[in-house]
């Protein structure tokens, strides 16, 4: 039967399935840290979504076709054998994965008590406060605790005793451990079929780095009825032969120390896929989605740590386009703050030292993130280069390209905000006259403020165009914001130009009076 649902699971899981029924916790631990050295792609996420999978399958009760997940089909040892092993590694998946898992699960109505305390277990192993205070002594197993305790409470008793209790299960013990013994003598030193199978299946299939040392001989086969385990010492020595190459090679390009060795072992295994996949100048495909998904897995600290080790203040431009546009096919979408980490990383340092106009691949990967994350690239791309008094022309005509085709009108209000903490020069003011064409929503407040800046900022532009027109366009398009306060402070303002919109912009100022 099991050989029959290990058919179900793609190549990479039906391997660590294997593990499980061949050599239970450890050993599948063991096979899961080898899969991620040689393959990053692989997750524990498309394996529990795996076994969580619907199939199809008779309910021996009703004797009706009926569906359930598949994890539920497998016999008891592999699912206490499962239970176990995400005892010891449920930090290397998502915490959802382990719920869908465990949620599949309790639809077992005829699960043991033993697995119904795993489950129990693993709750807690991932904080699930639900769970936290539930017992997990079966009304069974408490029962046979209060009578052992009856049994020797009396400490004077002549009768009895743990050294004539254990006596008497002595016999049954040897015998256990007899069976033990015969079934790993049984046990063989290969693989079955179905492993057989996934080394072999086609090269767009198999898993990147090939594996070494792994070719069967072509008559090498065992027939499906005489499948049989082995051992954890068996598949521990097997697990080495397959992949301790490969893991020698995933050692030498992954430092041991460092920032790298703060970052989780999920995080860690994809940092050499998304290193070539960034410096590579090539078209991406569909396959570096799973790559990414990583990115989900981050809290802002890992992601900051993430960022500096893939170096992404110096990704290539020309791969720019390539990787904002998987970034933005992310289900679900970057948290605020890990958005706002990536823009930093991937495309400040980039605006803030262009010295003439972005390439198209720059503005194409600048406006897709500030379409999708707005605030973020606010607050951590046009903020930076607008209060560190960095906008130049190159960076004020991205910036302007930015709020007319990319932001909300709530947004262009933050923009707008920001330009009043700072000193003003004739770049900045591209962007304020950008703003104030779009005419932006400004309460009394704020324009009041807009006022008090342009006063003290009129005495160094008196000859500047870019800034007589940004009056112009104040007279005209918020005329109903100047009050009797705005209106002495404008006419201050006016006093200082000396271009030859002057005279245009005292009679602007005339007619709000009239």
């Amino acid at each position: 039967m099991s050989a029959v649902l290990l058919r179900r699971l793609p190549a990479p899981c039906r391997l660590l399935a294997q593990a499980l029924l061949s050599a239970g916790a450890s050993g599948a631990q063991k096979v899961v840290v080898r899969l991620r050295a040689v393959n990053p792609l692989f997750s524990l996420s498309a394996f529990l979504q795996s076994l969580c999978e619907d199939e199809a399958t008779l309910d021996e009760d009703t004797q009706e076709l009926t569906t359930k997940p598949l994890v539920c089909l497998f016999s008891d040892a592999f699912k206490t054998d499962l239970l176990c092993f995400l005892h010891l590694v449920h930090s290397w998946a998502p915490r959802y994965s382990v719920l869908s898992l465990l949620h599949c699960l309790d639809q077992d109505k005829k699960r043991k008590p033993w697995i119904q305390t795993l489950i129990y277990q693993l709750h807690r192993d991932i904080g699930h406060v639900e769970h936290e205070e539930k017992s997990l002594l079966s009304s069974e197993c408490v029962e046979r605790l209060k009578g052992l305790c009856d049994r020797f409470k009396d400490p004077q008793a002549t009768g009895g005793g743990w050294k004539d209790y254990l006596n008497e299960h002595r016999r049954e013990l040897h015998a256990d451990s007899e069976a033990d013994s015969v079934q790993k003598k049984r046990k063989s030193e290969v693989l079955d079929q179905d492993m057989e199978t996934d080394l072999n299946e086609p090269h767009t299939k198999r898993l990147k780095t090939d594996l070494p040392d792994i070719e069967k001989a072509e008559g090498e086969k065992v027939a499906e009825g005489e499948k049989v385990a082995v051992d954890e010492e068996a598949v521990d020595e097997e697990a080495l032969q397959l992949y301790s190459g490969a893991e020698r090679a995933s050692q030498q390009k992954e430092p041991q120390e460092g920032p790298l060795s703060a970052l989780p072992d999920n995080i860690k295994a994809a940092v050499p896929l998304l290193k070539e996949l960034l410096e590579s100048e090539t078209e991406w495909n569909e396959s570096c989605m799973a790559t990414l998904k990583i990115l989900n897995e981050c809290d802002p600290k890992e992601m900051e740590t993430l960022c500096g080790i893939l170096c992404l203040a110096e990704t290539p431009e020309q791969t720019l386009p390539h990787f904002c546009r998987f970034l933005l096919a992310l289900t679900p979408d970057l948290s605020h703050r890990a958005a706002s980490i990536i823009i930093k990383n991937l495309l400040l340092g980039k605006v803030l030292s262009l010295t003439e106009p972005a390439s198209r691949s720059l503005v194409t990967a600048v406006t897709s993130l500030c379409s999708q994350y707005p605030r973020p690239t606010c607050q951590a791309l046009i903020e930076p280069v607008i209060k560190e008094g960095r906008t130049g022309s190159a960076q004020a005509e991205l910036l302007c390209q930015l709020v007319k085709d990319c932001l909300e009108p709530h947004h262009r209000l933050l923009v707008f905000e920001m330009t009043l903490e700072v000193s003003w020069n004739e770049s900045l003011l591209s962007v304020i006259y950008a703003l104030l064409e779009l005419k932006i929503e400004l309460n009394e407040g704020l324009f009041s403020l807009f006022t008090k800046q342009l006063s003290s900022q009129s005495p160094h532009f008196s000859k500047s165009m870019k800034f007589s027109k940004m009056m112009l366009t104040v007279l005209t398009k918020f005329q109903c914001h100047v009050n009797a306060a705005c209106h002495n402070t404008l006419s201050c303002c006016i006093s200082y130009n000396e271009t030859f919109l002057k005279k245009s912009l005292q009679g602007a100022l005339k007619r709000i009076t009239q």
